[in-house]
């Protein structure tokens, strides 16, 4: 089970295995704080693509392909993700954007379960 949480928000035990998947750490939080597993910076937008959609739901569906086809380019990383579902049972997708419906986790977690 793959579940999304804000990475704001407080830790609970129903989160898991806590990865953050952003390429940068989220502002004003230490590293103790978060609770995080895993930081897995690779399975992120690139720099490029995730200053192109800035979270703008009018760019939500060109931005879920262009994703989609650099997580085709991430298949170690993937792997690893499916493999840890596999371990631990329940992972969440940590992520730092305001914008709760559309950001990187919200599309990950849908591409996973697939």
């Amino acid at each position: 089970m793959i579940k999304i949480k804000r990475v704001y928000e407080v830790s609970s035990e129903e989160d898991g295995f806590r990865i953050l998947i952003d390429r940068l750490w989220p502002r004003g939080l230490s590293k103790e704080s978060a609770k995080i597993d895993a930081w897995l910076k690779d399975i992120a937008p690139s720099d490029d693509l995730r200053k192109w959609f800035s979270h703008d739901p009018k760019k939500w569906t060109d931005f879920k392909k262009k994703y989609r086809e650099e997580l085709k380019r991430k298949r170690d990383t993937v792997s690893m993700i499916r493999s840890l579902e596999k371990e631990k049972k329940i992972i969440t997708f940590l992520y730092s954007a305001k914008n709760k419906e559309y950001n990187n986790a919200v599309f990950l977690q849908e591409y996973m379960q697939k």
